[in-house]
């Protein structure tokens, strides 16, 4: 039955600055209008929701307030390159400054590439990549730098 996320929604605070914002990330708009817009991800397979409202305000948690882009292992150390192209900052995350990303989380038995940056209105932003699935191996977050130094 499922075949996958087709949406997800973020709060924003003035609509044409955030649809500029994604179309720096090579995403295309799909329906906009002054209250709702909607962006492709993948057209036909996923987009996300901009709702023009206040409670852009809400504190920040995970929860309300984060999308992750899945990306391919092999392009995530290039996007931090890619983001700073684009005027995008990587944010810090996990006690993991811009310069130590994209680090490694252990969400056994998974392993992730990731690498943080923010939209215009603080909300959290992520690229992921899968590196291995369900190999139960415990191990500390780390940089993925050393994530590839420790198969050497």
């Amino acid at each position: 039955m499922i075949k996958g996320l087709y949406e997800a929604h973020l709060p924003v605070s003035d609509m044409e600055r955030w649809i500029h914002f994604y179309q720096k990330l090579g995403l295309q708009t799909a329906y906009v209008s002054e209250k709702v817009s909607f962006i492709w991800i993948e057209k036909g397979k996923s987009w996300l929701g901009l709702w023009e409202t206040e409670h852009v305000h809400l504190p920040y948690h995970p929860s309300l307030r984060h999308i992750a882009f899945h990306v391919e292992a092999e392009e995530i150390t290039a996007a931090k390159n890619w983001l700073k192209e684009r005027g995008i900052s990587v944010r810090e995350a996990f006690g993991f400054p811009p310069e130590r990303q994209p680090l490694v989380l252990p969400n056994h038995p998974q392993a992730h590439a990731c690498l943080y940056f923010q939209d215009p209105d603080g909300n959290s932003l992520e690229f992921i990549a899968p590196l291995r699935l369900d190999v139960e191996e415990d191990f500390e977050m780390m940089t993925l730098e050393e994530w590839y130094g420790r198969e050497e």
